[in-house]
């Protein structure tokens, strides 16, 4: 596929997408309060499928396997990792940043699986960001308030099954012409039953019955925002631009999450990185100005002036 200008209208998508998602990490940790992990990814994606699946038709011509896969490796995989990695340290400023090393993991499995051309300055600028990302990895802690070094690889690992994910919902393009926001809908029935069978075996069914009754309203909020927000709509928007340009195009995008992570963080919970971690985040966003040719943009301009 090759690229083509982003439109005004993918940018305000794109837009949308950094905001919905940069304030994803607080409403998770906030949810976690009062669900357990595998509980709360139950409720998020029941939110998700249930209010509309009678309105919505199953993605025609589609096969089956595409949507479990990406129901799975979207669902399970990277929110089961995630709100794990969130309960057991991850703070929610440096979870924003870390999740984008999903746009190295998309890229190096976009050329051997989907045959994309890449070009070398993305290559340096994922370079540039991967620096930033071992730095925050060096700067993990054990004292309260402290990114723990579990939380970060279980963020990680939560980053690779997301750029699993954008892989197959690229694949399940090449077979049929879906529609984005069916396919997210259905998807999202794929890891309801799965995430409870887990909360199930992890805490019990009398405790998980427990939850599901003390339910609080800031517990209800977070998973509707989880569900119809940060599900639905965003990833309909996220899956439509992937199906309209290059994986390389759009995905370094998603580094701007940090921005609104970190001041959604530091607002919500007065999170304040530390100076080896700001660096890292530095580090991640030139990677994102490198990646998509910014310099190269503005230098010229800068000579003009």
């Amino acid at each position: 596929m090759s690229a083509a200008r982003l439109s005004r209208g993918d940018v305000a998508r794109l837009a949308a997408i950094v905001l919905i998602w940069g304030s994803n990490f607080v409403v998770m940790k906030l949810g976690l309060k009062g669900l357990s992990p595998f509980l709360m990814g139950a409720l998020r994606f029941l939110v998700a499928a249930l209010p509309v699946l009678l309105l919505v038709k199953r993605p025609a011509g589609l096969p089956a396997r595409y949507l479990l896969g990406y129901g799975l490796a979207q669902g399970l995989g990277q929110f089961g990792l995630l709100f794990l990695g969130l309960q057991l340290g991850m703070t929610a400023g440096m979870a924003s940043v870390v999740m984008q090393s999903q746009a190295f993991f998309t890229l190096l499995l976009a050329v051997p699986v989907l045959g994309e051309r890449t070009l070398p300055r993305q290559w340096a600028g994922l370079a540039v960001a991967l620096g930033g990302l071992l730095l925050i990895a060096c700067a993990h802690g054990s004292g309260p308030g402290e990114m723990t070094l579990i939380g970060f690889l279980l963020t990680v690992g939560a980053a690779l099954m997301w750029a699993i994910s954008n892989l197959i919902g690229r694949l399940a393009n090449q077979v049929a012409d879906y529609e984005p926001f069916n396919f997210i809908v259905w998807s999202s029935l794929v890891p309801v039953l799965p995430f409870l069978a887990l909360a199930v075996w992890q805490q019990g069914p009398d405790e998980v019955v427990r939850e599901l009754r003390g339910i609080d309203a800031a517990g209800a909020g977070a998973v509707i925002y989880l569900g119809l927000l940060a599900t639905s709509l965003a990833y309909s928007l996220w899956t439509k631009l992937l199906k309209r340009h290059p994986a390389g195009q759009i995905v370094p995008w998603s580094l701007l999450v940090p921005v609104t992570g970190l001041w959604a963080a530091a607002l919500a919970f007065d999170e304040k990185p530390s100076a080896l971690q700001w660096l890292g985040t530095g580090g991640v966003l030139l990677g994102l100005v490198v990646n998509q040719g910014l310099l190269a943009r503005l230098l010229p301009s800068l000579r003009k002036t």
